[in-house]
């Protein structure tokens, strides 16, 4: 499988941008080096675009009519690979070469078909959804992995989605243009399909791990059986007798929650320090003093583990190029040394796992992420494309990030697509 054609562009006049764009795709797949018959299209746009979404979509779809599907959103930023568009009209467009039988584009008018085998699934959401978290495991369900990747769409202004299927709409439906606002679209694939995806949050714990021995609603009252606030107030070593140095303190403050792990002690923060994939992060949004409790920005019940964390954009640089060193570690697996019993020199001897390479990437990051995070503008690109090379990436900086059947904040899941070495 050949790299997947990618191109994207900023201009004031989308007309513009999107005939950049399709110069570029067009050069790309004649060149013999990226898939020359694409028929999925991943379209994401900047919200200075978002009244001219549709327009943007007709173009493409006009000029490009092999691709049959196309699913994407709008962002305050999207990516590409090495660049950020933030605050500036801009679309980002990557072409997939996939068997048609291996996903299905659905939407509200076009629901995903029971009878297609679902492996994972690309996922935009509409903010304003309600349920959301109740739709993803649903969603989770539906599929053989239980995994989904993407996120909830982000904009100043009206939210969009594309989801244009190739197999149409539900009768009674009319035909679909392709855009929509609400609800939840996406991608589903194959098992064919060969996806790896990891998930960088990017926080510093600054505190062990606790157990929320009381909880109401999004009110923390008790960890470890001890008032919630007062050990806030210990492990950021501040105190309500100086309340501008404790509100500052608390103000920079997030809190990690994870469900316990069957058999484990620990699912918030795993032993290297970082946090595990299974914690969500939430922002602290009020204290109780007479409760002693406080408020996050999330529903908490008693049994969860919690840890306070910060956002440190060291943290979130190493964090990012560790999540891009386990997804090479897993493309190409490592020669293992074997020493004979008799003290002869040792072997080199490679796995029979084959070797892959990635044809393309997705990011999905946060809005409060990007370059100005992690210390220069395009930062976050730049670190990807340095940790993995030049490979095509498309995506948008999210207002919630979906990674399994989880809803994130303040991360970044990175998923690629892959396929084996000739």
């Amino acid at each position: 499988m050949k790299n997947f054609p990618f191109a994207h562009a900023t201009h004031p006049q989308w007309h513009g941008a999107a005939a950049l764009v399709l110069a570029q795709l067009r050069a790309q797949m004649a060149d013999g080096q990226h898939a020359g018959a694409p028929n999925l299209g991943l379209l994401y746009i900047t919200d200075d675009y978002v009244d001219v979404a549709q327009d943007i979509l007709d173009y493409l779809g006009a000029e490009l009519p092999a691709v049959t599907d196309w699913a994407g959103t709008v962002g305050v930023g999207i990516a590409a690979t090495n660049v950020e568009y933030f605050d500036e009209p801009a679309l980002a467009v990557m072409l997939l070469e996939i068997p048609s039988d291996q996903f299905r584009v659905f939407s509200g008018v076009s629901p995903l078909n029971l009878g297609f085998e679902s492996q994972t699934a690309l996922l935009h959401v509409d903010p304003s959804t309600p349920d959301v978290t109740e739709l993803l495991g649903d969603m989770a369900r539906r599929t053989e992995s239980g995994y989904l990747f993407g996120g909830l769409s982000s904009s100043r202004g009206r939210s969009v989605q594309f989801a244009l299927s190739g197999d149409g709409t539900l009768p009674g439906q009319g035909r679909s243009k392709g855009v929509f606002s609400g609800g939840m679209s996406g991608v589903a694939f194959g098992p064919q399909v060969d996806l790896i995806s990891r998930v960088t949050q990017g926080c510093k714990p600054v505190s062990k791990v606790r157990v929320v021995t009381e909880a109401r609603d999004n009110v923390v009252i008790a960890l470890d059986d001890q008032p919630a606030l007062d050990t806030l107030l210990a492990d950021l070593k501040v105190s309500l007798d100086q309340p501008e140095a404790a509100l500052s303190a608390v103000r920079a403050t997030l809190v990690g929650l994870a469900a316990p792990r069957t058999g484990a002690a620990n699912a918030a923060v795993r032993l290297t320090g970082n946090l595990g994939n299974e914690t969500q992060v939430r922002q602290i949004i009020g204290l109780d003093p007479g409760r002693r409790a406080i408020a996050v920005g999330d529903a908490v019940r008693p049994g969860l583990q919690l840890a306070f964390c910060r956002r440190n954009s060291e943290t979130a640089r190493s964090d990012l190029m560790r999540i891009c060193a386990e997804i090479r570690e897993e493309l190409e697996p490592a020669e293992l040394e074997y020493a004979a019993v008799d003290g002869t020199p040792a072997t080199s001897v490679t796995p029979t796992a084959e070797r892959k390479h990635i044809v393309g990437a997705v990011y999905v990051s946060c809005v409060g992420r990007g370059g100005a995070h992690f210390g220069w503008p395009h930062a976050e690109m730049q670190i990807v494309r340095q940790a993995l090379g030049d490979v095509p990436l498309v995506g948008f900086f999210a207002s919630g990030e979906v990674a399994y059947e989880h809803l994130y904040a303040f991360t970044g899941v990175l998923t690629v697509f892959t396929a084996s070495v000739d």
